[in-house]
């Protein structure tokens, strides 16, 4: 097992939840949490249920570091509208969310090494920063070297996924466009998440 894919489990098993819905993750055979004090369960306080919304939320996008997620929470309160709707469109628009959501590699955690690594377009340019934010109408595409890599066919194959429809995606052709940015009930996410609680994090 490669460290990405161990240090992803290991996500799952300290939240408890499969936040990928990967058939390997150990949560679907241990819903409790690792070490010796993991099947003790205690009342969250309200504090301790925002926490793990917002832990929830960040490893869902590859474990996002505090302080770039702080920044887009910031970010959502600057723009009009509903918060925690804008945080989910903000991590949407990540390039390497969304180049997850077009089924070009398996894992968030591949999305980013895969953009850093200089194998995607985004309207014909190259873009290696994973935080970059598409907008509607952008083209994506896979460097032409790189479709034929192996992970890339795996990925395409899955059936363990769908495309979400705020996304088109011609895989025979390796490209995608953003369509549009999507609401909290348009992503395909497979387990609950609760911007709402982030917000009430953040803004205690």
């Amino acid at each position: 097992m490669g460290k990405r894919e161990s240090s992803k489990y290991k996500i799952d098993r300290r939240l408890g939840v499969n936040l990928w819905g990967r058939p390997k993750s150990p949560v679907n055979r241990r819903e409790y949490g690792p070490g010796q004090h993991g099947q003790r369960r205690r009342k969250p306080t309200d504090f301790g249920t925002q926490l793990m919304a917002k832990q929830k939320l960040k490893g869902h996008y590859g474990n996002i570091g505090e302080k770039q997620f702080r920044r887009l929470y910031e970010e959502a309160v600057r723009r009009k509208g509903d918060t925690g709707e804008n945080l989910i469109q903000l991590l949407e628009r990540r390039l390497d969310a969304v180049v997850y959501r077009m089924k070009f590699v398996s894992t968030v955690f591949a999305a980013r090494q895969f953009v850093n690594h200089g194998h995607i377009r985004v309207n014909g340019k190259r873009v290696t920063i994973p935080s970059y934010q598409v907008r509607d109408g952008d083209e994506i595409t896979v460097r032409e070297k790189s479709r034929e890599l192996q992970d890339v066919l795996i990925a395409v194959q899955s059936a363990e996924r769908e495309v979400p429809d705020y996304l088109e995606v011609d895989h025979s052709k390796m490209t995608g466009r953003y369509v549009r940015a999507p609401g909290l009930a348009d992503v395909p996410y497979p387990v609950q998440m609760e911007p709402n609680l982030v917000i009430e994090f953040y803004s205690r």
